[in-house]
């Protein structure tokens, strides 16, 4: 019998997505756009947080949209539990709020991006392929807006004649130390960085206490804030 020849190779997994978001004409139409890429699969929807939670346990996806505003339990809700149940599916949250208090709340809940539902298809799109690929997705107007509340929320600043010799004694950062600076940022653990630069986990944590101490950071979402506001982030 005729037909066309088989194709070698074996195609790529294609990134499987959860949808949540209480308005079902917006969750229906961004399910539609997303099914229009070759290498994206929508694999279910839900519409408040206890379906997302029941959702993630029977699908594991790879990605999930999250609203922050839906009822009963919100986004900040299911981001505290998923947390809690250490799941592995990396959140992107997709919000119309601009309160940027939300946003610094989601990153601590373990949010890998954040994408304002205004904000270019294209650009939704390709930050479901960069946190897929383990990177942290804030475009620059949200990383601008989180860093400063971020600062203004939990940080106490140095009194202004503090500053400057606090700024000359850091020392600068190895290219080790950059290197790890760069694998926080894009959402690596320590264990998974121990085992990307065959070395130790308690190696790792030494360099990340040193880096730390240099940067003047006190956590590793300040700390992976900082590398996307001063280009650390790619490791190069």
């Amino acid at each position: 019998m005729g037909g066309l020849p088989a194709v070698s190779g074996v195609s790529k997994p294609k990134i499987r997505i959860v949808v949540a978001d209480d308005h079902p004409i917006f969750r229906d139409g961004l399910c539609k756009l997303l099914a229009l890429e070759e290498d994206f699969e929508v694999i279910a929807q839900a519409q408040d947080g206890r379906e997302v939670l029941d959702v993630l346990q029977q699908h594991e996806p790879d990605i999930l949209l999250l609203d922050l505003k839906m009822p009963g339990l919100d986004g900040l809700g299911t981001l505290q539990r998923l947390q809690a149940a250490r799941n592995r599916t990396r959140v992107i949250v997709l919000t119309a709020s601009d309160d940027k208090n939300e946003f610094v709340q989601a990153m601590k809940l373990g949010t890998s991006g954040i994408v304002l539902k205004q904000t270019a298809t294209d650009l939704l799109i390709k930050s479901i392929r960069k946190v897929h690929a383990g990177e942290i997705w804030l475009d620059s107007h949200t990383t601008a807006a989180v860093i400063r509340q971020f600062v203004s929320a939990d940080e106490m600043p140095p009194p202004p004649q503090a500053a400057a010799p606090r700024e000359r004694e850091r020392s600068p950062l190895s290219q080790r130390e950059r290197e790890i600076v760069a694998l926080v940022a894009q959402g690596f653990k320590n264990k998974e960085m121990a085992e990307k630069m065959f070395i130790s986990e308690q190696t790792v944590k030494n360099h990340l206490h040193n880096i730390f101490d240099k940067l003047g950071v006190s956590d590793r979402l300040e700390l992976a804030l900082y590398a996307i506001h001063n280009n650390l982030h790619t490791g190069r």
